[in-house]
């Protein structure tokens, strides 16, 4: 017995072939960046809304139609002067199960700072390996793809995820102000050993950039208990601006210990280089130091515990908005990425 073929739908096949609409939200306390985002795109950020309620519940839901939709939401998971970073990843995740709910047919999470992934192996017994665990959240409220920036580790990252997920790296960023440097010696210095895969990969895109050779040199480090210890230097820094590549800074103990070894090797001057800066307690007086002519640092977090003065005086904040336009553009266009994944 035949059977035969049920006769396609024409205007099925044409819906198909239509491109999906574009949506970008950006949940509260990511709003400037998101617009910033939105701009270049030469769009606007979608509408939604966001309500408390008495006690610490909170909802938030799209205040327009996303069924069939592409959509992006961002939201950089620091904790901040009003919300932790489990409130907001709280938030990013229901929003993003009110969106599937809603009909968005492709959902990515943009998330420039992402919380927990520091956490990403069992350094003691009975460890928890957080980043597999938000990774699995992710994916519980059916989020389809997951972009941050400079994670702490790129492959812990990937591999805790099944969704796709995309780590962008600061490189491009801190290549084009390094560019406008110009010093006659320059040399990447990575504040431990754990980092240097990312300060090598961070030197030859810059030596490509610069078409000149640039130095690199490491640090040894070495963590227990909260307490930074080590001071093994390697490499070539003399009569050079040393360029330290990290991705965060949080109380500045690693760099401040890798710019005073770099001094005593004969290093000029010391640029920090952090895509996220968190500045906690202690930070001040890392960042003041005389070993640290200044610390670059990126808009993923925004700079609100940066103090006026001195502090302020030696940190530059770049834009990460390019970045994450282009990434956005060229996911929702389905276009490759190679040339932005460094790592």
């Amino acid at each position: 017995m035949k059977h035969s073929r049920s006769s396609p739908n024409p205007d099925q096949e044409i819906r198909n072939s239509l491109p999906k609409p574009l949506k970008l939200f950006a949940l509260g306390g990511s709003e400037e960046l998101g617009a910033s985002i939105a701009a270049r795109l030469g769009s606007k950020l979608a509408a939604h809304e966001e309500r408390e309620f008495e006690d610490s519940e909170h909802k938030s839901r799209p205040l327009e139609p996303v069924a069939g939709a592409d959509v992006y939401v961002l939201h950089s998971l620091y904790s901040g002067p009003i919300q932790s970073s489990n409130d907001k990843l709280c938030r990013l995740l229901f929003f993003i199960g009110a969106l599937k709910d809603a009909g968005a047919q492709r959902i990515t999470a943009v998330a420039p700072y992402l919380c927990y992934s520091r956490k990403d192996r069992r350094t003691k017994s009975f460890d928890p390996v957080t980043t597999r665990y938000i990774a699995s959240m992710f994916e519980a409220v059916g989020t389809d793809t997951v972009v941050t920036l400079e994670v702490h580790n790129p492959a812990a990252f990937e591999n805790a995820f099944r969704c796709r997920s995309v780590a962008l790296t600061a490189t491009p960023i801190f290549v084009e102000y390094v560019k406008t440097l110009a010093p006659s010696r320059l040399s990447v210095v990575s504040p431990d050993t754990g980092g240097s895969k990312r300060a090598e990969l961070f030197r030859e895109a810059l030596e490509e950039k610069l078409q000149r050779p640039v130095g690199n040199a490491f640090m040894e480090k070495h963590r227990s208990g909260g307490v930074v210890s080590g001071d093994i230097f390697a490499g070539d820094v003399k009569e050079a601006t040393a360029l330290l590549i990290d991705d965060l800074i949080s109380s500045g103990t690693t760099l401040r210990k890798a710019a005073e070894a770099a001094r005593r090797e004969g290093a000029r001057e010391v640029v920090a280089l952090v895509a996220h800066g968190l500045f906690m307690e202690g930070s001040e007086a890392a960042v003041t130091h005389p070993a640290i002519s200044r610390v670059i640092t990126t808009d993923s977090v925004p700079p609100f515990r940066v103090k006026p003065g001195p502090m302020r005086n030696k940190v530059e904040v770049l834009t990460c908005a390019p970045l994450l336009a282009e990434v956005v553009s060229r996911l929702h266009e389905e276009k490759p990425l190679s040339d932005l994944l460094i790592f």
